[in-house]
């Protein structure tokens, strides 16, 4: 496939709340809501007032992250109509996600469900052993540029493809140090993203 107008857009963070989806996982799996503990916090655990689990809750948790808990997250607000905008300009998005492949058809039914224009999605698994474990679909894939929220993401990024990156929530945040410099560009969300974006090419 060519890449010349290719977006490659992370889903969690970036297209997909799976932040507050958590929330919604732990009651599937306990039976209470989660109180909200720290709306700034960038992980999950921290975010909600939940306790460590161990042993069998652990794994009773771990269960519910199944085909329908990723048939059913949300959308980030902003991101589809972002996508929309992007999509109307002539561009082709692919989500590029660090999910597991057996899992893609249900992130890909999930993003259609809620009307994201996209046809592809891409699911590299999270091993990350070899630096990020997006690293060898970008190389293949040859988007324009790609969006994540998870700074580590980037690393090994193929010459020729724009970096972004979304900084959501800062308490906890892997995104910081020196490997923010090799980035192109920094954004609040992928809404902001497209802004940028869609601008750069209307002064090109």
């Amino acid at each position: 496939m060519s890449g010349h107008r290719v977006l490659a857009l992370d889903a969690d963070g970036v297209l997909l709340d799976y932040n507050l989806a958590y929330a919604t996982a732990w009651r599937r799996a306990f039976g209470r809501y989660p109180d909200l503990r720290n709306p700034h916090a960038y992980w999950a655990a921290d975010r909600w007032d939940v306790e460590r689990l161990s042993g069998e809750a652990l794994h009773r948790f771990r269960a519910g992250f199944d085909a329908q808990f990723w048939s059913a997250l949300p959308a980030v607000p902003g991101a589809l109509a972002a996508c929309q905008q992007l999509e109307a300009a002539g561009f082709e998005l692919v989500c590029l996600t660090a999910l597991q492949p057996h899992f893609a058809q249900a992130r890909l039914g999930n993003l259609q469900a809620l009307g994201f224009p996209i046809g592809r999605v891409i699911a590299t698994g999270s091993d990350a052993s070899d630096g990020s474990p997006k690293a060898a679909a970008l190389a293949q894939l040859k988007p324009l540029a790609l969006v994540d929220d998870y700074l580590p993401n980037f690393a090994g990024l193929p010459e020729g493809i724009h970096g972004a990156l979304v900084l959501r929530e800062p308490d906890g945040s892997p995104n910081c140090g020196p490997a923010l410099q090799q980035l192109h560009s920094t954004h609040a969300s992928l809404a902001a993203f497209a802004h940028s974006w869609l601008a750069q090419r209307q002064e090109n």
